[in-house]
């Protein structure tokens, strides 16, 4: 990696990095230099295995337990990056959840955690986030191209969660700009993880709707957000960018 894309020596991090797309995001930024710290909710040994990962390619890892739905456990994920490592950099807003059902069924239960983990804890991290964060520091959601195409019925909470991500990116450019910090949203479309395998029950329904014919791999989405992380997107911010293979062209 060559300095114009290095992110050597900052700190980043990333909730809901113990596996799938997060997991390929911590790999991806340690790998770059950063110092990364990731959360889970459930799962240790998992995110255990990826700062351990990390740690024997040279890298530098900790996961910490907090759950995205939490205001003080995001508080103290956020503080336990600048405990570490000296400060915060890098926040990548990758917890979500997604909860399908017909509208006439939608459970109340349903809508109040979407909206927790989708939208509510993106707002609170990039709050406290914001607070902590060096200038010229990077916000960076992760959100789903289903906020620009739902091609299938029993998606309309998740898409709505999704979507509120595009407004929160934008008004939250031109709150920190003046900073030097930069606020993207990225967009993925179906992407080969545990949570959607490229052969999993979804595949048949989604494999038509993508122009390139095939799944995204994690590894790319890891790639973009590593971009946007670095010093050449200085001049992206308050942009919502899709990696979906042409889902929603």
């Amino acid at each position: 990696m060559n300095d114009l894309n290095s992110i050597q020596g900052k700190s980043a991090l990333i909730l809901g990095g113990s596996r799938g797309i997060g997991a390929a995001i911590a790999r991806r930024l340690a790998a770059g230099g950063a110092n990364v710290v990731l959360t889970y909710v459930n799962g240790a040994a998992a995110a255990e295995a990826v700062v351990a990962e990390i740690a024997a390619k040279g890298g530098r890892a900790i996961a910490f337990q907090a759950d995205s739905a939490s205001d003080t456990a995001i508080e103290a994920a956020v503080a336990k990056t600048k405990e570490a490592f000296g400060g915060l950099d890098i926040l990548v807003n990758n917890a979500g959840i997604a909860k399908f059902s017909p509208i006439e069924d939608y459970p109340i239960e349903d809508l109040d955690s979407t909206l927790a983990i989708n939208v509510r804890a993106a707002v609170v991290a990039s709050k406290f986030g914001a607070r902590a964060m060096n200038n010229g520091g990077r916000i960076i959601h992760i959100g789903s191209t289903n906020a620009e195409r739902m091609p299938g019925q029993g998606g309309a909470v998740y898409a709505m969660s999704k979507s509120a991500l595009q407004g929160l990116t934008k008004g939250l450019a031109r709150d920190l700009g003046p900073r030097g910090i930069t606020v993207n949203n990225v967009q993925p479309g179906p992407v080969d993880t545990d949570m959607n395998p490229k052969d999993g029950p979804f595949a048949e329904q989604l494999m038509p709707l993508l122009a390139v014919g095939r799944y995204g791999h994690a590894d790319e989405v890891a790639s973009f957000v590593a971009y946007l992380a670095g010093p050449e997107a200085g001049n992206i911010t308050g942009a919502n960018l899709l990696i979906d293979g042409g889902f929603a062209a």
